[in-house]
């Protein structure tokens, strides 16, 4: 999700891979946060946890990746679009 968002707002030149710098700090702080989650493999999503591992300016971040590439991941990636949704209603 984060790569489709900065290919769509970060087109600039200074991408390394596939995300600009900004992009892959916000992955690389996604990533240590899921690793410390407390509880981790028990919850759906970290919209319904109580617990908020990631600090507001980050939230707001990973907030505006989800609501472009959110809508947009049933085109590029159906199933694992489903899945979530289904895993969302479920828990």
């Amino acid at each position: 999700m984060i790569g489709m968002y900065c290919r769509k707002f970060h087109s600039s030149g200074d991408h390394v891979g596939d995300l600009c710098d900004e992009c892959r700090s916000l992955l690389d702080y996604a990533y240590a946060r899921i690793d410390m989650c407390p509880k981790k493999e028990r919850k759906s999503s970290c919209r319904k946890c109580e617990i908020h591992c990631y600090s507001q300016s980050r939230r707001d971040d990973i907030g505006a990746v989800m609501r472009y590439a959110g809508p947009r991941m049933l085109l590029v990636h159906p199933l694992m679009a489903i899945r979530h949704m289904i895993d969302e209603r479920c828990r």
